[in-house]
């Protein structure tokens, strides 16, 4: 028993949610900072976030082992399916029950966060939430899997930064801010570079298998030279809104976080082993985490 719930952890990846909850942190702390926030909202976005990332994560170990782009070269994580440390019927079973945590969680998320408001938000809300599902499932799962066609940086950016900071904003303040555009937009960006790095660092097993990530597409080039745009655009944005919306010293406190990406922009282009990514992977989600924990946190002080 105590095997299995250690395999069944090593499928949910639980190392990606600092990345997947920036976005919750981000939107709820500019919410705070204008003077609005709601505690069963934020407990909420954090919980529907994890089982959307979880369900993500597991539709991914199954949805590469079926196809058969999960080979004996993989660099990255051991997947669960394909080693057979999990049945497929199991990791159906499993991918099933953490639909319907996702949609039990993220209904009680618009009901606190959007009760009263016209039938119109809260079916946009839900529409949105259905498409975080279906998205999540479709990166690898079925006929024609978005992900195998390079399409997957499009669904972090929107996903992981303009849905989830917008979006969880909204939840908190029933309103929006044209500006918030700047920061959500800056966690999609580093969300995508660290797709990118994953793509990176399994671009000879992707063209093998008929992974067509951008990385395969273009090349190793291409890819580190997009991993640096991904990034800086992404810091640009970040002083373009904090000069737009200047008050105090305090703003510039995300600065903290610049040298993280910097040696992560460093270590792209010196690294000689794919597994060496492995690191960097880890390394930028969480500086995207302290990014937007500190940026939060400096439009509040």
């Amino acid at each position: 028993m105590q095997q299995k719930t250690q395999i069944w952890l090593q499928a949910f990846r639980l190392r990606t949610l600092p990345l997947a909850l920036a976005n919750a942190v981000m939107g709820s702390l500019l919410a705070l900072s204008h003077g609005a926030f709601s505690w069963p909202v934020f407990i909420l976005t954090l919980l529907t976030i994890t089982f959307l990332q979880i369900l993500s994560n597991l539709a991914n170990d199954y949805g590469d082992a079926v196809s058969g782009k999960d080979t004996d070269k993989r660099v990255g994580p051991t997947r669960v399916t394909v080693t057979g440390m999990v049945s497929i019927s199991e990791m159906k079973r499993m991918i099933v029950l953490f639909v319907a945590l996702s949609v039990v969680s993220g209904s009680l998320l618009i009901y606190f966060g959007l009760h009263g408001l016209k039938v119109g938000k809260i079916l946009l809300f839900f529409a949105m939430g259905a498409a975080a599902i279906i998205a999540a499932i479709k990166y690898t799962v079925g006929r024609n899997p978005y992900g195998y066609k390079g399409l997957g940086d499009i669904f972090v950016f929107v996903f992981f930064g303009l849905a989830g900071v917008l979006g969880t904003y909204f939840l908190h303040t029933h309103w929006f801010d044209i500006y918030l555009l700047y920061p959500a937009s800056v966690i999609g960006l580093f969300s995508t570079g660290v797709l990118n790095i994953n793509n990176l660092r399994d671009i000879e097993t992707d063209r093998e298998t008929g992974k067509n990530t951008l990385a395969v597409q273009y090349g190793l080039r291409f890819a580190r030279q997009y991993h640096v745009s991904l990034l800086s655009i992404g810091w640009l944005l970040s002083l373009i809104y904090t000069l737009t919306t200047f008050f105090s010293w305090w703003q510039l406190i995300y600065l903290l976080t610049l040298p993280l990406f910097i040696r992560n922009i460093l270590r792209i282009y010196r690294h000689k082993n794919p597994s060496e990514l492995n690191h960097e992977l880890k390394n930028l989600a969480m500086a995207t985490f302290l990014f937007a924990l500190l940026f939060g946190l400096g439009n509040i002080i």
